[in-house]
């Protein structure tokens, strides 16, 4: 029998938040000072993955691993990727006036000579619970060529504090992804939502469709897939000062182009984020619930 390959845990931490107003990452949420990469890495574990790739920009390299990876480098293997501006496929190079890097596909991309088996993409700053984690793991480890994305109830995702950005997906009666249509201003909207569009017309939103939160699960073959879209991306409008590839778009892509099956994974776990700094109360109330109903100890790391 094959061994069974412990999956990967892919963290995209190198964006600031700028709605947010700072380093959100490393603000703690936990009552021992732990932040939501503590818990998302401490979910990972006890769910069977095997290694932790950050994805952090080489100027908060050293207070990241300050503040976050030293809490558990003894658990896991923990290794260093950096996205920076001039990290590009040979014959391309960034136009003058450019200040940021290329956005969440290119993050993913950083680490395709540091992962080689199967594994897992978040965000560092989305408390995601536990349950995305094991059914992760499970499907990584099952053998299966198909990509994989852990799916939310919208309305378990929405802040009270201002409008979001989701993928909503389109899902067949086999719980395959089907497409993902990227809304970028939705808000409450008393048990439901909507979202308002760049010309002002609204669409009502039950709060019960299935979103993306950016946690993925895939095979290696896919750095090849995002390496073709990313130059073909370069080529036709990447050379902007803002533009950006992002990775939920380029999924939805490979589905359309039947060149990728996406497995969605139905969690009714409530999301917490921190898009806004008036958020952060309300992961720190999530977290303490969670505490007191035993799903996490006091210390993580004790």
């Amino acid at each position: 029998m094959k061994p069974t390959i412990a999956p990967a845990l892919l963290v995209l931490a190198a964006g600031m938040g700028n709605r947010y107003g700072g380093l959100k990452q490393i603000d703690p949420v936990g009552p021992g000072g732990e932040t939501i990469i503590d818990y998302s890495i401490y979910d990972a574990l006890r769910a069977g993955f095997g290694k932790v790739v950050f994805v952090i920009r080489k100027d908060i390299e050293q207070a990241f691993k300050q503040a976050v990876g030293v809490r558990f480098e003894r658990e896991i293997a923990v290794e260093y990727v950096f996205q920076e501006l001039d990290r590009l496929p040979q014959g391309f190079s960034a136009p003058a006036g450019r200040t940021r890097p290329w956005g969440t596909l290119h993050a993913v991309l950083m680490a395709s000579g540091t992962i080689d088996g199967p594994f897992a993409v978040i965000n560092a700053d989305d408390f995601y619970g536990p349950g995305g984690y094991r059914m992760l793991a499970h499907h990584l480890q099952s053998g299966t060529s198909d990509y994989t994305m852990v799916g939310f109830v919208l309305r378990n995702t929405l802040s009270d504090f201002g409008a979001v950005s989701r993928g909503v997906c389109r899902i067949d009666d086999n719980d395959f992804l089907k497409g993902i249509v990227e809304l970028t201003n939705i808000e409450r909207d008393g048990v439901h939502a909507r979202n308002t569009d760049s010309t002002g017309r609204i669409t009502t939103l039950s709060g019960d469709e299935i979103v993306s939160m950016n946690m993925w699960g895939f095979t290696p073959r896919v750095f090849g897939q995002f390496r073709d879209h990313f130059e073909k991306f370069l080529r036709s409008s990447g050379l902007g000062l803002r533009a950006e590839s992002y990775l939920p778009s380029t999924v939805n892509e490979l589905v359309l182009a039947g060149q990728a099956g996406v497995k969605v994974l139905r969690t009714n776990d409530s999301w917490a984020g921190v898009t806004y700094r008036e958020d952060h109360p309300r992961v720190v109330e999530t977290i303490r619930h969670l505490i007191d109903r035993g799903d996490y100890p006091d210390r993580l790391w004790s």
